[in-house]
């Protein structure tokens, strides 16, 4: 499956960035039976963050590209603690959160960044529950920040 997915990125002009390290007292990653739950991926793109607010700072285009990097760096760690997918069964679940200026009501378009790459990546086995929320604040400042839950087989 690594294949698959490592072609699909390439001609997607992604690549998987390595899986980074707990900044605190937490796992990266946890697996309870069939269930990983991943920690709160931040948007980082070849090793800088994307921060700002969307709506303010970031455009719509911008946030729904940070969004996708946060799966991009949550998929690090899922390779890892999947052996590189191959017990990886689906993604169940996505909360999404967006540093959005006050009044912000478009975490959903921005969440979607993720989702839909998501999908792209795993075509069904990609398809999720989700929850899309605006804050205002993320930490560090970032554009936004994913949790993510997956079925393993």
């Amino acid at each position: 499956m690594i294949d698959q997915i490592l072609s699909k990125l390439e001609a997607l002009g992604l690549s998987l960035p390595p899986a980074g390290e707990a900044k605190g007292n937490y796992l990266p990653y946890a697996i309870s039976g069939k269930l990983l739950s991943v920690s709160g991926s931040l948007p980082i793109q070849d090793g800088k963050l994307i921060a700002g607010r969307v709506g303010g700072d970031l455009s719509l285009e911008q946030g729904y590209d940070a969004a996708r990097w946060c799966l991009l760096n949550a998929l690090a760690h899922i390779r890892v603690a999947t052996n590189d997918f191959y017990d990886f069964g689906r993604l169940l679940h996505i909360d999404g959160f967006v540093n959005g200026v006050d009044g912000f009501t478009d975490a959903p378009k921005i969440i979607n960044g993720a989702s839909d790459l998501a999908v792209e990546l795993f075509g069904e086995s990609g398809r999720h529950t989700r929850v899309a929320l605006s804050s205002n604040g993320l930490p560090l400042n970032a554009a936004v920040e994913t949790r993510l839950i997956v079925e393993l087989k």
